[in-house]
């Protein structure tokens, strides 16, 4: 095949493994920018078989299914509604080709999707672990450290009870009046206030703890070539190549150059501002929080590739049964704007890839249109949602009587 199948990143993890495995640091692997973890979880390329790695991305995206269909049973979502879901996630081409070729996506999404499963259990410390691990494996999930704080609200979670969870049904059933008085909107006032709750601060510090003692101990092992390529490396990180940012044409004429702090800061703002206001506005709806930050993020970033977008796929499952879209219409047309628009970038990268075919400006007029296309898609999501929040409140005099019982 022209495009070999194996994806090239997956050579660049089993190099490191092997060397790591020999006792050598993996980063004598050049262009390995990703936590010893990684390459410490697929050592046994190097002894038991080179296809190893595959195997074990696979299993995990098995997992995400199952991690799925255990979110939407907690939340007392109809059996065929979660078949449903976790069909879009299992029998989705572009999911399943990521594991099998050999991408490590699906570690981070099992994890993440763990994290929903122990705050939803009311698991703090266990949430606050895997966080913390999971930071240090791939950066981008410290996005979620806002809606998770703002979500350890004290009328959720209380001392001896686990957190009541608002069921598919109960949300179903709520009149359009009252879905309009509960918006979902965090009052900033009253989040700061409460903000120190013991639960809040416990999350932290645990998290808080993990991440430093896994960067720390790698950073003792392999000293500042660690700390370079596999954490300050993707905050600066620049593509000029294989990249659907609008930014990509910019970064590609000034790739000789230093980039300014007021170029940094404008290519950075658009993504900040859009994260605040997601936070603020669905926060209690945590699920959907993260879908629509993440899908956001990647959506913005300086530096988008195409497995970047596994990252809101395991997401997305988890907001289809509050979903008003349907698939006949609304669902295909989405589906078609976002894949044709990605169709039409893929075409000018070949050209430019495969065929070194000078097709810059029209590969960036194509960034632009993806740009577009992911933009409608983002609001046609927010816009059919149905506001459904994770938790509900308890009655305090209630909740006291009960420990009290207890």
């Amino acid at each position: 095949m022209e495009v070999r199948y194996t994806d090239v990143d997956y050579l660049v993890f089993s190099d490191a493994a092997s060397f790591m495995a020999s006792g050598e640091s993996p980063y004598k692997r050049t262009t390995y920018r990703y936590s010893p973890l990684l390459a410490f979880l697929l050592i046994p390329n190097s002894i038991i078989h080179r296809s190893w790695g595959k195997f074990l991305f696979s299993a995990l995206d098995l997992l995400v299914g199952w991690f799925i269909h255990t979110i939407l049973k907690l939340r007392k979502v109809p059996e065929n509604l979660c078949m449903y879901s976790v069909v879009v996630w299992l029998f989705n081409p572009f999911t399943f080709t990521i594991g099998t070729r050999g991408n490590c996506e699906p570690i981070v999404c099992a994890m993440i999707l763990w994290i929903i499963i122990c705050l939803m259990k009311g698991n703090v410390l266990q949430a606050a672990f895997w966080y913390g691990l999971v930071v240090h494996l791939r950066i981008y999930p410290i996005i979620y450290a806002l809606p998770i704080i703002l979500v350890l609200d004290p009328d959720f979670f209380q001392s001896g009870l686990k957190p009541k969870l608002q069921n598919w049904s109960s949300s179903q059933g709520k009149t359009p009046q009252n879905h309009n008085r509960v918006t979902g909107q965090y009052d900033l006032v009253t989040a700061l206030k409460s903000v120190f709750t013991r639960r809040r601060i416990m999350f932290g510090l645990v998290s808080g703890a993990v991440f430093l003692f896994y960067t720390g101990l790698f950073f003792y092992l392999y000293r500042w070539e660690f700390l370079h390529e596999a954490l300050l490396y993707h905050l600066t990180r620049t593509d000029p190549r294989h990249n659907f940012s609008i930014y990509f044409y910019h970064i590609y004429l000034h790739s000789e150059h230093e980039f300014s702090v007021v170029e940094k800061l404008i290519s950075f703002l658009p993504q900040f501002i859009v994260q605040l206001v997601l936070i603020f506005r669905f926060a209690q709806d945590l699920p959907f929080c993260l879908f629509l930050q993440t899908f956001a993020f990647v959506e913005f970033n300086k530096v988008i590739t195409a497995q970047y977008f596994v990252w809101f796929f395991c997401l997305l499952p988890l907001i289809l049964p509050w979903s008003k879209m349907t698939l006949k219409w609304e669902g295909l047309c989405c589906i078609f704007v976002w894949m044709g628009a990605q169709s039409h970038w893929l075409m000018w990268a070949y050209l430019l890839e495969f065929k070194g075919r000078n097709v810059f400006v029209q590969l960036w007029l194509a960034s632009i249109l993806f740009l577009a296309a992911n933009t409608f898609v983002l609001i046609m999501i927010i816009r059919r949602h149905k506001f459904a929040p994770v938790f509900e409140r308890r009655d305090h005099a209630t909740s006291k009587n009960a420990v009290k019982l207890k």
